[in-house]
């Protein structure tokens, strides 16, 4: 499997808003790295309300601060129309919008039932076309849902086919709660593939059972070349008892590396980029690869001093 993947890194949005507050300054250093480290396609943060998820309060005044004249592609979640016009204000490059299998997920999430954040989708997915913005679609509980148990794959794929015919370039599909294992995955995506071709797939898998690469793999093997991951294994569903986080993104590439498959990420700055946010955050990094690499660097440095 020689070809490109494309890391979608949601560190900076989906990784942080569940932390403490940091300051802009902090999140402006995390995003730089993960540009110097080659991650192209970066989720800087969230338009929602300042309120329910203070993390992302300054969402507005850090796209202003992003690089220029970068091929990166800066996106940011919106929840609503209020959300997608801040959006267009600070001149995202694309925006994400969110909906879910559950009704008792979508209401607890945004006050709505799935059938009505369909609805709602569809009218922003609208609003930002006509505004030169792409869309991307969010649906969580693809596998299972905290409140409702698990979801028939018939129900992810005739959602992700009204988002991709509402006009989404990319449906990202969430292990929202991260029990899936690659059985059940490949039953879900098989379902979504008969709809939609792979180039409009994602995969967002969170790591709660540690099957995130695992699943990775079954979609790899179903021709899928995007997967959402967050650096240092940021993240997580907080529906979810004793979830680790999403996926993190230098377990991804190491994943990549080994199978030769090609993300231009460059691993040790990933890494780096990993150990600085953690170091804010004043918590270990959850990714294996930062772990082990942290630990091989340390010894090299101890048995240089012999």
């Amino acid at each position: 499997m020689n070809d490109h993947v494309t890391l979608m890194e949601v560190g900076p949005r989906d990784g942080l808003q569940g932390e403490k507050v940091l300051p802009v300054a902090t999140r402006l250093a995390l995003i730089k790295q993960l540009l110097a480290a080659g991650c192209r396609h970066i989720e800087v943060g969230s338009f929602v309300n300042p309120k329910r998820v203070p993390q992302m309060a300054d969402t507005a005044e850090l796209f202003p601060l992003l690089p220029s004249n970068t091929p990166a592609r800066f996106s940011a979640l919106a929840a609503n129309s209020r959300g997608l016009e801040q959006a267009l204000t600070a001149n995202a490059d694309a925006i994400a919008l969110f909906t879910a299998t559950s009704d008792t997920f979508c209401q607890r999430n945004i006050g709505m039932d799935s059938a009505q954040s369909v609805q709602q989708f569809r009218e922003l997915a609208a609003h930002a076309q006509t505004s030169g913005l792409p869309v991307r679609g969010y649906v969580s509980t693809t596998i299972a849902c905290p409140y409702e148990g698990k979801t028939a794959p018939a129900k992810v794929a005739k959602l992700a086919y009204e988002l991709h015919r509402a006009g989404c370039y990319e449906v990202s599909l969430g292990d929202t709660i991260g029990v899936g294992t690659p059985r059940q995955v490949k039953a879900m995506l098989q379902a979504v593939l008969s709809e939609l071709p792979a180039s409009a797939v994602a995969v967002h898998f969170h790591d709660t059972y540690g099957q995130a690469l695992a699943n990775v793999c079954c979609a790899l093997e179903l021709g899928i070349r995007t997967v959402d991951a967050s650096v240092a294994g940021l993240g997580g569903c907080p529906y979810a008892p004793g979830a680790s986080g999403n996926l993190a993104s230098e377990d991804l590439i190491y994943l990549l590396n080994g199978l030769g498959m090609n993300s231009g990420v460059d691993l040790p700055l990933l890494v780096a980029a990993g150990e600085f946010i953690s170091q804010q955050l004043d918590k270990p990094a959850c990714s294996k690869v930062n772990q082990a690499m942290r630990v091989s660097v340390k010894q090299t440095h101890s048995d240089a001093k012999l």
